[in-house]
């Protein structure tokens, strides 16, 4: 059994992915916000604790509600063996604009890494992983990720707050050599299984003292980045659906479904009357089969398929739902104590717009009609999923527009619920807190699918791995 302790853990999705391996146990996790600790208490069945303003020692087998830089971890040291999380990335995130309004690691969000970085030199487990979003690599013209990596690496804790917390703690621990980075780089999550086009910055790494040759770095490496990329799986040909995951069945079982989604499209173009739908027809709904595997095979770029080979996938499809909890259970017909079942309440003017906009486009397609709004050039609002293609980004916050939009012409908004699927969170998976709140803590997770697919790969390597000495004591 490996050890994990989670920083800025939310509502747990990256530590689900591990739980869902089964070889690992949490014994630790942390996040500022009460309402995610609290949705993480819940489900993974740890004690929490609130910690207020005051410094505070690590409570093992807790999940604590409180800044990370109020906590000592050495209450920990020995009990842990991987590290896991990520750092708030509002100031990394590329969807905040242009470069100006991406502060990094100049502002106090942006360091929060440092403190992750202070738990290795600490704990000095065997493993990390650590994800961010992939704006990550451009903020502050790339200085921000060269800095991070090099700190991860090398334990050098460069700013001067975490230079006078780490005495306090290291107490004449010998810090071991650091780490070996053995991936850092942005993963699709659909190449996982995951329902949605989804980027995400991994890096992972691993002591360095684990290694007896090259050739196992090597080696740990090749297995990582075929793991992570999804090289290996046939989802990143074949990536599963919003269709599939909201009705519980894979796309051989849905034709009439389908068909009966698309045909309240037919005619869209008249509608709304512009020249950009009239282009659509001609481009994207004159096209159409109405055959559902056709249509997926050609809207996903797949140009030849061997019949074989497509069943192979469907039967991936297919455990996958089964191994999530949703095959043969329609998100629709779920009632959950939550509230996440609950359709949204939307303005009549913002139900109207979104009858005109069809799957796959945007706020862009009513340009010109009685239904324009505001927002030209933010392709995230008012677009609506396309049944048979990965989802947009399932995104935490924002104003209206931003909510992510049903691809059946009857429905506006998605609810918390199948934004959650979008995720992969399993049903039983209920969340805490106002409905903005419980919003966030969906869209800041790492789909658990995807995590369960790093820790798998993690395992493997950790598993033919043996240290060539204890790290020494004080």
């Amino acid at each position: 059994m490996l050890r994990i302790a989670s920083l800025f853990s939310g509502a747990g999705g990256l530590d689900w992915g591990f739980k869902m391996v089964g070889t690992y146990d949490i014994v630790f996790a942390n996040d500022v916000l009460y309402a995610a600790t609290r949705t993480y208490s819940r489900n993974f069945g740890m004690k929490l604790i609130e910690c207020g303003e005051d410094v505070v020692e690590a409570v093992p087998r807790a999940v604590m509600a409180c800044d990370v830089e109020k906590i000592i971890f050495s209450p920990l040291a020995d009990k842990v063996d991987i590290l896991i999380g990520g750092p708030p990335c509002q100031d990394f995130s590329i969807i905040r604009g242009p470069p100006w309004d991406r502060n990094g690691i100049k502002v106090k969000r942006g360091k929060l890494y440092a403190h992750f970085v202070r738990a290795l030199a600490v704990l000095q487990p065997k493993a990390f992983v650590f994800e961010n979003v992939p704006g990550l690599l451009s903020a502050n013209d790339g200085y921000a990720f060269q800095t991070i990596i090099e700190d991860l690496a090398r334990l050098n804790i460069r700013w001067e707050d975490i230079k006078k917390m780490l005495p306090l703690e290291v107490n004449g621990r010998v810090v071991n050599s650091g780490y070996e980075i053995i991936y850092s780089g942005v993963s699709d999550f659909s190449a996982l299984g995951v329902p949605q086009r989804r980027k995400r910055l991994i890096i992972v790494g691993i002591r360095r003292d684990l290694f007896s040759s090259p050739q196992q770095i090597r080696e740990a490496r090749t297995l990582l980045e075929r793991a992570i990329s999804g090289d290996d799986s046939l989802f990143k040909k074949y990536p599963l659906t919003p269709l599939e995951v909201f009705e519980g069945r894979t796309l051989t079982q849905l034709q009439d479904s389908y068909v009966e989604i698309m045909e309240k499209w037919k005619g869209i173009w008249r509608e709304v009357g512009t020249e950009r739908a009239k282009r659509w027809k001609r481009e994207v709904w004159d096209k159409l089969t109405l055959d559902v595997v056709e249509d997926y095979l050609r809207l996903n770029g797949i140009e030849r398929a061997d019949e074989a080979e497509f069943e192979e996938a469907m039967k991936l499809h297919e455990r996958t739902l089964k191994q999530l909890g949703y095959y043969g259970v329609p998100v629709a017909e779920l009632r959950l104590p939550d509230g996440t079942t609950d359709l949204p309440k939307n303005g009549r003017n913002t139900v109207e717009r979104v009858r005109r906009i069809p799957p796959g486009e945007n706020h862009e397609f009513v340009y010109g009609t009685p239904w324009e709004v505001e927002g030209k050039g933010i392709s995230l609002v008012y677009r609506r999923l396309h049944p048979l293609q990965p989802a947009y980004t399932v995104v935490a916050y924002g104003g209206g527009g931003t909510y992510g939009y049903h691809y059946d012409r009857d429905r506006a908004a998605l609810t918390l619920r199948e934004k959650a699927r979008l995720q992969t969170f399993p049903d039983s998976f209920l969340f805490y807190g106002s409905k903005a709140q419980i919003r966030a803590q969906i869209g800041e997770a790492v789909p658990p699918l995807a995590a369960a697919e790093i820790a798998k790969a993690l395992l493997t390597i950790l598993e033919k791995l043996e240290p060539l000495s204890p790290i020494p004591k004080a």
